[in-house]
């Protein structure tokens, strides 16, 4: 059993996580007796940092549903989020030793199962990591799995995941993961917020991305999105804004295949590129 490890991008350092424990679908079980102290410590101060950074910059969607996922002090047991968040929204974790191939996260998405990488960052990596790592999904991710409408949304885009990669359309539908799942930004009555789980597991990049004067902030379109390439290993210059869930929602419902047509013959957006329309 086990399976090769992933990689996405460019990068001459191998993927973190143990694949030769991983099943035919990339999932795991999680070792939780394996985590040190240090590991728990490191997790505790994480959770803790982003707390304090949470008013004013989270969405209130993301504030109310964070305490669904328990302890605070310690890396939690996934069946005990399980227990949470199953009935909740029908969701479920699952431990995976890192990133995985496309079909089996969209795969797991569809079945509204939600990979979540079960090791910890180094203590020298407290501030940036490259690869996700289990509090990154789990504070950035899971809470909002808790919300009926997003949790809805995350399925639709598995499903449309997996129709996407029989017609060669993954990196159009990857951006526009990254730019809603990942570093999505919604307007509340009190003002501009972050739902994306990259800004909201991320010290730095919260306060920037929601306050900073300096990236462009445009309402969230279709085709303009799946046409943006996006930053791995910098902060984001283009975020994309949306209204409401139930907006990102109805937005994704059309059969996109018409849409990745049109697409293939448009040039492609930098991730820097500045829209001449009035930004969000």
């Amino acid at each position: 059993m086990g399976q090769p490890p992933v990689v996405y991008g460019q990068s001459t350092r191998p993927p973190r996580g143990d694949y030769s424990r991983a099943d035919e679908g990339y999932t795991c079980a999680q070792n939780h007796a394996a985590y040190t102290a240090a590991n728990h410590d490191t997790y505790r101060r994480l959770y803790e940092r982003q707390c304090a950074l949470l008013p004013s910059l989270a969405s209130d969607a993301f504030i109310e549903a964070l305490p669904s996922l328990g302890v605070k002090d310690h890396i939690p047991r996934f069946e005990e989020i399980n227990d949470r968040l199953y009935r909740a929204t029908r969701w479920e974790i699952v431990a995976v030793p890192g990133l995985i191939p496309e079909v089996p996260f969209f795969t797991l998405l569809a079945n509204r199962k939600f990979p979540v990488t079960d090791w910890i960052r180094k203590p020298e990596e407290f501030d940036y990591i490259v690869e996700p790592d289990i509090f990154h999904d789990l504070f950035g991710h899971v809470p909002l799995l808790f919300n009926p409408v997003f949790a809805d949304y995350v399925q639709r885009y598995g499903q449309g995941g997996l129709k996407a990669q029989g017609l060669g359309a993954c990196e159009m539908l990857s951006r526009l993961y990254w730019y809603t799942i990942e570093f999505g930004l919604i307007r509340q009555a009190n003002g501009l917020r972050a739902y994306g789980a990259g800004i909201l597991s991320s010290s730095g990049e919260l306060p920037y991305a929601v306050q900073s004067p300096e990236p462009q902030r445009l309402p969230l379109q279709l085709q303009r999105t799946m046409r943006t390439r996006y930053k791995i290993d910098t902060y984001q210059q283009t975020y994309f804004v949306i209204d409401s869930f139930e907006q990102l929602f109805d937005m994704t419902a059309a059969d996109f295949t018409p849409l990745y047509e049109q697409l293939r013959g448009l040039p492609e957006f930098a991730a820097d590129e500045r829209e001449a329309a009035v930004p969000a």
